[in-house]
């Protein structure tokens, strides 16, 4: 009996790690690479606001008065300074009435610094999260009308 021979199986070469890790700066042969404030801002709003407890981000007067003028509806509730390479933000939130805040303000801080260290290859230095206000769930005060009903 004859064998076949078997094939070869090469190794597909691997695609470059990014930021590669001797250019961090986004400087690269083909070009230089911003990420504009408002992307960072977007990212954190959608990060916060999966976390469970928070119903939503609040804006703070200076967002209610940019927002006649430029601002839009993405960047309300958070505030974003670059440090260099390090990124501070300030997040401005309404949790769910009932919830224990520290841990709902903890978890936000987490899941902001993970998603927008790992969408943007930066160093998050802080999260500041500004509790600021508490809100019923809308489906409660429905359910306390009806039961009071006759």
């Amino acid at each position: 009996m004859k064998r076949e021979p078997e094939p070869v199986v090469r190794a597909a070469p691997r695609p470059p790690t990014y930021p590669p890790p001797e250019d961090a700066n986004d400087e690269h042969e083909l070009g230089a690479i911003q990420i504009h404030n408002s992307v960072i801002a977007q990212i954190a709003r959608m990060a916060a606001q999966k976390v469970p407890g928070v119903v939503e981000l609040a804006g703070s007067i200076v967002d209610d008065l940019a927002g006649l003028v430029t601002r839009r509806v993405g960047d309300r509730g958070v505030r974003v300074e670059v440090e260099g390479d390090r990124i501070v933000l300030e997040i401005h939130i309404v949790v769910e009435y009932g919830v224990y805040i520290p841990k709902v303000a903890w978890q936000v801080q987490s899941a902001v610094r993970e998603h927008v260290e790992k969408m943007t290859g930066r160093s998050v230095s802080a999260v500041n999260v500004i509790v600021q206000g508490v809100r019923v769930p809308s489906e409660e005060p429905q359910r306390i009308e009806a039961e009071s009903s006759p």
